[in-house]
């Protein structure tokens, strides 16, 4: 049960100055690139949850979910219901993965602080980096899904259905066209096809798979315990500084070649899933995805049912939206550094009004109104929500980040293959430089196979320079460059209803090592590394690597 208290303590005051350095440009939406930003207090400051106002915030954010589980499933605002939006709406995978989490936990934010009445109210951030383990006061009460608040309503999969099915297809009867169209781009051509990713069923094959279940009961909703708060060894590499600060680097918000880009794929739509084409950048494809699988038990609970985190009904873990929150961090950590370097924050021309453009349908407010036909470029700022975030280490490290060159040239070797190991010759200059930074500059875009919809793997660690005999990667040894990891499971999705032989391939972009173990032959012109990816649990099986191209990253 819950043990929340109210510290007494004031939240702390201070100024945030950022200096925006941009120019005009061709369409409306680039108006946010023309506006120079004076020195400003936003009216809501998101804090550590380590912090004296991070606890004092957990306090309300337990009384609002509390208060949210308490509503009626027909309610917008009901806990669960809230959750749903994401399984019909979230993108991922693609370059409007931070606009529309930005907008659903905005929004999440208005609701607690409403329901609370604490109208100072700002979701705290937790930072992994800094802390590589559930806080502890997510344990208590309402904001662990394995308490008593959640039994009654997820104690088994009949009572949930009991709940929240009948109020679910009453509000899909009611969707506007463009919303049903929005769905059926997602997979979704009906509400069965839609439930069917809760209960995990395959009309195909007319089997539930465990894996593919997005629904959770309540003592098996989260993997992670007070007892057990901690990542394991490759979670927890994959949140480090290292692997951090080589997502901030980039200085495009989307560039086809994902070792140069902050964002994921550009795809046709929001809902368009993961396919041939998704590229995955470092901040989503690792830390993200991991923390997310890891908390849910991916890997320890093979071959599932897995807790909530590690599918699409995520946000019934009120673990969520401290996670996004802290994504959101690192994406206004990067906006602000390049505004520093006096370098573009969005995409410009057709990109940036198709970025813009792209309509939100299903958020809901801070009074349980539904916000209807909402755009992209309605949340590329923190002041649609009028919050900023309490400075971080983040903050000091990316001050350092230089302007570029005026003539920056790229380096990017291509792999040859032989097998499952790509080979690459890469200059010695390029590497030392690598070795001797304060950040890895060598990124490499691994392009691999998806596994298929059957498979029981969803993460993969990638090796560099390992041994031959090495067949397991280790997170302390120096060959170990990280692991990367599909979140969720979209079986309906895949393949055009469950091909199991269309080839599906993603790419992720991984820092390589800093180690000088994981490179041969240091003193010659060309310096020799192998790249190896594997199945990250003892359960899974490997997958074949499509390609590998090294870029090096200025």
């Amino acid at each position: 049960m819950s043990d929340d208290h109210d510290d007494g303590v004031t939240r702390r005051k201070f100024i945030q100055a950022t200096t925006v350095a941009v120019g005009a440009a061709a369409f409306p939406f680039e108006s946010l690139l023309a506006q120079a930003t004076p020195i400003s207090r936003a009216k809501y400051t998101r804090y550590n949850v380590t912090s004296p106002e991070g606890q004092r915030a957990l306090a309300s954010y337990a009384k609002g979910v509390q208060a949210m589980l308490n509503l009626p499933a027909d309610h917008p605002q009901n806990w669960f219901r809230n959750a749903f939006v994401h399984l019909m709406d979230c993108p991922h995978g693609n370059w409007w993965f931070y606009v529309w989490h930005r907008g659903y936990i905005g929004f999440l934010e208005e609701t607690i602080r409403n329901l609370s009445g604490d109208m100072d109210f700002a979701l705290p951030y937790w930072d992994w980096t800094e802390l590589p383990q559930i806080p502890d006061p997510m344990f208590d009460g309402p904001l662990n899904p394995r308490n008593m608040p959640f039994e009654r309503y997820t104690g088994n999969l009949s009572d949930f259905t009991n709940f929240i099915q009948a109020p679910l297809q009453t509000y899909w009867n009611g969707l506007t066209a463009a919303q049903l169209a929005q769905l059926n781009v997602r997979g979704y051509p009906t509400f069965d096809d839609f439930w069917y990713s809760v209960n995990g069923y395959d009309p195909a094959s007319q089997n539930a798979f465990a894996g593919n279940i997005a629904y959770a009961t309540t003592c098996a909703a989260r993997y992670l315990t007070r007892a057990n708060p901690k990542f394991d060894a490759a979670t927890a590499y994959d949140v480090s500084r290292h692997v951090v600060r080589s997502g901030i680097k980039p200085k495009d918000f989307y560039n086809a070649n994902i070792a140069l880009s902050f964002t994921s794929s550009k795809t046709p739509s929001h809902n368009t899933q993961p396919s041939a084409s998704t590229n995955f950048s470092i901040l989503e494809g690792m830390p993200h995805n991991q923390v997310h699988n890891y908390i849910g038990g991916v890997g320890p609970l093979d071959p599932g049912p897995y807790g909530n985190m590690t599918n699409f009904l995520s946000p019934v873990d009120p673990i969520f939206f401290l996670h996004h929150a802290n994504m959101d961090r690192l994406w206004d950590v990067w906006t602000r550094k390049q505004k520093r370097l006096g370098l573009p924050y969005l995409p410009s021309g057709a990109d940036l009004k198709t970025l813009a453009e792209e309509p939100f349908l299903f958020f809901v407010n801070g009074k349980g109104d539904y916000v209807g036909t909402s755009h992209a470029g309605d949340y590329f700022s923190t002041d649609r929500f009028d919050y900023q975030y309490a400075p971080s280490t983040d903050d000091q490290t990316s001050g350092g980040y230089a302007a570029p060159a005026a003539k920056q040239t790229a380096m990017a070797v291509k792999a040859e293959m032989k097998g499952n190991v790509a080979t690459l010759s890469i200059p010695r200059e390029a590497v030392m430089a690598h070795l001797a930074g304060d950040e890895p500059s060598l990124i490499a875009e691994v392009r691999i196979q998806r596994p298929s919809p059957t498979s029981l793997t969803r993460s993969f660690d990638v090796m560099i320079g390992a041994p031959a005999s090495m067949t397991e990667a280790d997170p302390s040894s120096p060959f170990f460059a990280g692991r990367i990891a599909f979140f969720g499971s979209m079986r309906h999705a895949i393949g055009g209803g469950h091909d199991m032989e269309m080839p599906e391939e993603a790419t992720f972009a991984v820092p390589l090592p800093m180690q000088r173990a994981a490179f041969q032959n240091l003193d010659a012109a060309n310096v020799a590394i192998s790249v190896r990816v594997v199945p990250a649990h003892k359960l899974g099986k490997a997958t074949p690597v499509k390609s590998v191209t090294v870029r090096s990253v200025q």
